[in-house]
This record gives structure tokens, C-alpha cells and sequence, in this order.
């Protein structure tokens, strides 16, 4: 069959990889020798998929149903690979094979249409919590995970870059709360680095599992950061959308026992960071929400 890969994910890597084209250009050949090498059985590639990666329904030799991922090595594919063996199924989908293949990685099996977000908002939030306190473990201690230092300074570097005139007050307060948070942080754990509750999946072995993790070394409350603003979209249109939001803080900051300003400011950071993004590539109507969300922060 042809290995097409779908319009979102073109779409995501020309807005945030436009180096990627000669992945892409690649991408049908390499998941057809990926298939044969591991002989599997391709059922169809997920759509619309996701925003780093071609991910294929197959099923392995024996029958039993997997996931085939291929990514770029822009989505650091070998260290989510990596966090998965660490993990070894605990919170999160099971890696079935060692290391075969430089940027493609054979899963388990999940439900890909059915995540915590189905659920109703109070339910997925509590669900997607105790997923993510699953996978705050320390991290190996030879790891080479990026810390989330690292990777936030990249992100404030091209904050300040690229901010435009009427954030600049946001971007100002984003970067003051990040230096204040490095300055004695209170923990280091191996974080899943993109958790929302859209990364959270219906399984069989476990009835939540999260996946596509981008790790990440340090802080709980950085992770738990990204999950204040699900469905920002509804917490936009709600008059009570700003104490909604303080709520949230509250509620999570006390259900995983994190530091309730901690979290405030790595929210206040996380939605500014993808706010300036936003407004960075042209996705307009995403930076107007996000920023309107940090207003409130």
C-alpha cells in the first residue's frame, strides 16, 4: 500500500521543520522496508495522526496488534524510545522491540481514537493526574535527557527573538517566572515533557496509558504545567473561564502535591512560549487563545 503521510502532519512539520522535506520525501519507502523487516501486516495509517509523526495500524506475525511510529530526528524519536524502556509499561504504552531502527519504534497497541478527553472535564483531568504520577520516576542515572533548563532556555532565546510589540509585557513576565523557577528547583524526575489529555489512551492492559512523550528532566510541576490548559478553547469562551483556571491550579497543584505558585508560573511560561509560536508561524487564532489564557495567569 502506499505510505502517504497525512495533511496534518505535512502541515506541522512545514510550520515547525521546514528541513524536513527530505524526511518526508523518504517517508513511503521507509515504511515499507519497516513492514517487511518486521514483517507485519499493515490494517491503515492513522488519520489525522499526529503533528510529529506517521504512526501505522499493523498487526505483528503472530496476530497480535501493534503500533508502527516513524519520526524524524527532530522529534528526538531515540529519546522518547529511551523514556519508553525506562517506563518498561508503567503509565505509558510498552515498547515491543530493543532499538532495530534509527527513528522508528514498534508499540503497543492502544485504543488512537478514544483519549481521556472523551471523558467529562472533571473525570479526564483527575485520570490524566494519575496517569502522570505514574511516569515521574527518577531518571536513569546515564541518562541524556535534555533537562527542562536546556530546553526552555532554547525556547526563550527564540521568544525573545521573535516576540511581536503587543506581548512583549507577557513575554517579559514568562521569562522573569522561568528564572526564578530554576533558580532551586525542587525536584529532578523523568517527565513526559508534552502531557495533555489527548496524550492519554485507552488500553487493555491498563485503562489509561499516556504516549508520545518528548522527555524531559526536571521539575513535576513543568509537566503538570500543560495540562492547567486543556481545552483552552472552552475555558476562553466561559465567563468564569479565569477562576476556572485558578481552580484547576488549586486542584491539581493539591492532587499531586506540587507547589501551587510552581505551577502557576511553568503555566505561565508553557502558554506564553506557545502563544509567541503561535503567532510565529501564522496560526493566529491559536495565539490569541493561548496569550488571553496567560492574561489571566
Amino acid at each position: 500500500m502506499a505510505f502517504e503521510p497525512p495533511r496534518r502532519l505535512v502541515r506541522a512539520l512545514g510550520e515547525t521543520a521546514p528541513d524536513a522535506d527530505g524526511w518526508l520525501d523518504k517517508l513511503p519507502e521507509a515504511t515499507q522496508q519497516a513492514v517487511t523487516l518486521r514483517e507485519l501486516t499493515v490494517e491503515r495509517v492513522q488519520v489525522p495522526g499526529g503533528r510529529s509523526s506517521l504512526v501505522v495500524l499493523v498487526r505483528r506475525a503472530d496476530g497480535t496488534p501493534a503500533v508502527l511510529k516513524l519520526a524524524p530526528p527532530r522529534a528526538r524519536p531515540e529519546s522518547e524510545r529511551a523514556a519508553l524502556a525506562h517506563w518498561a509499561g508503567l503509565g505509558a504504552v510498552q515498547l515491543l522491540e530493543p532499538f532495530v531502527t534509527e527513528g522508528v519504534l514498534l508499540l503497543e497497541r492502544l485504543h488512537p481514537d478514544v483519549s481521556v478527553r472523551s471523558l467529562p472535564e472533571a473525570k479526564a483531568l483527575l485520570e490524566a493526574a494519575g496517569t502522570l504520577r505514574r511516569l515521574w520516576v527518577e531518571p536513569p542515572g546515564d541518562h541524556v535527557f535534555e533537562t527542562v533548563a536546556e530546553r526552555t532556555g532554547r525556547q526563550a532565546e527564540a521568544m525573545r527573538a521573535t516576540a511581536e510589540a503587543g506581548v512583549t509585557a507577557l513575554v517579559d513576565a514568562a521569562l522573569a517566572a522561568r528564572e526564578e523557577l530554576l533558580a532551586a528547583p525542587p525536584e529532578h524526575r523523568l517527565l513526559h515533557g508534552t502531557f495533555r489529555q489527548s496524550k492519554v489512551l485507552s488500553g487493555e492492559r491498563i485503562p489509561w496509558l499516556a504516549v508520545g512523550p518528548d522527555p524531559v528532566v526536571g521539575e513535576c510541576a513543568f509537566d503538570l504545567a500543560r495540562l492547567v490548559r486543556d481545552r483552552v478553547e472552552d475555558l476562553i469562551a466561559s465567563p468564569s473561564g479565569a477562576a476556572t483556571t485558578r481552580r484547576r491550579i488549586k486542584r491539581l497543584a493539591e492532587s499531586l502535591d506540587v507547589d501551587q505558585e510552581r505551577l502557576r508560573g511553568w503555566t505561565l511560561f508553557r502558554a506564553v512560549e506557545s502563544g509567541v509560536r503561535a503567532l510565529r508561524v501564522g496560526r493566529q487564532q491559536d495565539a490569541e487563545l493561548l496569550l488571553e489564557f496567560a492574561g489571566w495567569l
